[in-house]
């Protein structure tokens, strides 16, 4: 059984590792070369303390194309039989089709990290089937146009109808709510002072009633904040899983996985400590 998405009082976040199986993701330490390499990986994720895996064969970067439903089964699915006959791991699967998530819940997947929010109506019914997790997540376009112009008029009210709507659609099709957990999508069709705003007010999320997860690790707005390139962004994104740990965050999806284990233990220590010593 996979830890529980929403998490206790008290307890720091759950880590999500992110695992790339493409070669043209945006941030290089995360992508892997054929299954010996992937597996290794995974393995030395697990001996940093992460909590699930995420996976993904189809890149999501500003101005990315989409990938054939073939060509990203064929790609994941050997990892993720692989991955999932050798460790224990929670496996989920960054995928928006349903044909796609139902070849992977089959391979031994325990969630799908839809990025779309359910855009394929097959989606949600899909992973039902399998009775398995969902992550559905906010983005204002697609890979290719998010980034062209954004705007809101309403930036909280019109993520949170968005995801409200998800939420729904998925218990619906008989997701167990315990298994749903929503992301704003930071990165996804927003400005850099919409990222900043959505993780300050990420606590607003949790009026879903779902556990909250931010992805954040290494993107462009922490450059632009700091005038860095992506291999120079570790710093920042510390800075925002922090922010996320005390705005609520229940999952944290990154590529630092020691740093940021450390990171969260060492600010939930100070958290729980109370005023005992003052």
């Amino acid at each position: 059984m996979p830890p529980a998405l929403k998490i206790k009082p008290g307890e720091r976040p759950r880590i999500m590792a992110v695992l790339n199986l493409t070669p043209d993701s945006f941030y290089g330490g995360s992508r892997v070369e054929g299954l010996d390499d992937a597996l290794r990986r995974v393995e030395e994720f697990i001996e940093e303390g992460a909590d699930f895996l995420d996976v993904g064969a189809e890149s999501s970067r500003p101005g990315a194309l989409p990938v054939d439903a073939r060509e990203e089964t064929d790609c994941l699915v050997p990892v993720v039989e692989a991955v999932s006959s050798r460790f224990t791991i929670p496996i989920s699967v960054d995928t928006c089709k349903a044909v796609v998530a139902e070849r992977v819940l089959d391979a031994g997947a325990a969630l799908i990290n839809d990025i779309s929010g359910l855009r394929d109506s097959g989606m949600a019914e899909t992973v039902a089937r399998f009775d398995a997790g969902l992550i559905v997540m906010h983005m204002q376009g697609t890979p290719t146009d998010m980034q062209d112009d954004p705007q809101y008029d309403d930036l909280f009210g019109e993520i949170l109808r968005f995801l409200g709507e998800a939420v729904e659609k998925a218990r619906t099709a008989g997701i167990r709510p315990e298994k749903i957990a929503v992301d704003p999508g930071i990165g996804f069709g927003k400005l850099p002072e919409h990222n900043l705003a959505l993780i300050a007010g990420l606590a607003r999320f949790r009026e879903l009633g779902q556990a909250v997860l931010l992805g954040a690790s290494r993107k462009s707005f922490i450059g632009k904040v700091l005038d860095l390139p992506v291999d120079a962004r570790l710093e920042g994104s510390l800075a925002c899983a922090l922010m996320g740990m005390l705005n609520g965050a229940d999952i944290i999806r990154v590529h630092d996985v020691a740093p940021t284990l450390r990171a969260l233990e060492m600010g939930r220590a100070i958290m729980n400590s109370g005023s005992d010593n003052a």
